[in-house]
């Protein structure tokens, strides 16, 4: 039994040397085989970059279009809280005030909250400031434009704005009592009760975007108690 044993014992370590040169080449082949296949391929990569592509055109004026709208309404946002900043301040402090906005050399819009004695306010004016201060709307982004053709009357089109330190067409004044003195808020058009009302209106300046001339969003002073609501697209014109 003793020498059976060791003749097994024998025969599976011979067994076993004349493998190892066969499971150390499968080894050696499967490393190169891991190592040429490593990483992408050319074609692999250009597949990539297209299908890429292909995603970013779909994407982007999506992307484009509802940056362009978020612009537009914190503009909208920052107008209506000028118009009634200019409102709130007459009726604290008993006193006729005036908002007025307007559009710089550089296409920067500007807005103005002052009392209604003053004179027409230089550009200079540290009253004037950019249109939502610290809420991040790029300069030249947004073409402002107006109904109004003097304080507190809209004129026959909506037009742009540009500075006129002696006439203030793009001007809204309250009286103590954060009412409108002598409005004109327009004819109400065909088939309608509605008069225009006083309208501030933004639209894009970015031509890239596309229909951008479509997307609106505008400020309405409709009343002679100054009330104010907002409206978009088509409502603006």
């Amino acid at each position: 039994m003793g020498k059976l044993s060791l003749r097994l014992l024998r025969l599976t370590r011979s067994n076993v040397k004349s493998k190892r040169p066969c499971l150390l080449n499968t080894l050696h082949y499967a490393s190169a085989y891991t190592q040429q296949d490593a990483g992408f391929s050319l074609l692999e990569l250009i597949i990539v970059m297209v299908m890429i592509g292909i995603l970013s055109a779909i994407a982007a004026p999506s992307w484009f279009s509802f940056v362009n709208r978020q612009r537009l309404n914190k503009a909208q946002d920052a107008v209506l809280a000028s118009i009634q900043q200019a409102q709130q301040t007459a009726k604290k402090n008993k006193l006729s005030y005036s908002v007025s906005f307007t559009t710089d050399s550089t296409n920067v819009v500007k807005v103005a909250v002052y009392p209604s004695s003053s004179p027409g306010i230089l550009l200079s004016d540290k009253r004037w400031q950019s249109l939502g201060g610290d809420l991040q709307i790029p300069a030249g982004s947004v073409l402002l434009s107006t109904n109004i053709a003097s304080p507190n009357t809209i004129g026959t089109a909506i037009s742009s704005t540009a500075y006129d330190s002696t006439t203030q067409p793009n001007t809204i004044t309250f009286d103590y009592m954060g009412t409108l003195p002598n409005p004109s808020f327009g004819t109400p058009p065909t088939g309608s009760t509605d008069a225009p009302g006083l309208k501030i209106v933004l639209a894009s300046a970015i031509s890239s975007v596309s229909s951008s001339s479509s997307v609106k969003r505008c400020v309405i002073v409709k009343t002679l108690l100054g009330s104010m609501l907002t409206a978009k697209d088509s409502q603006c014109s």
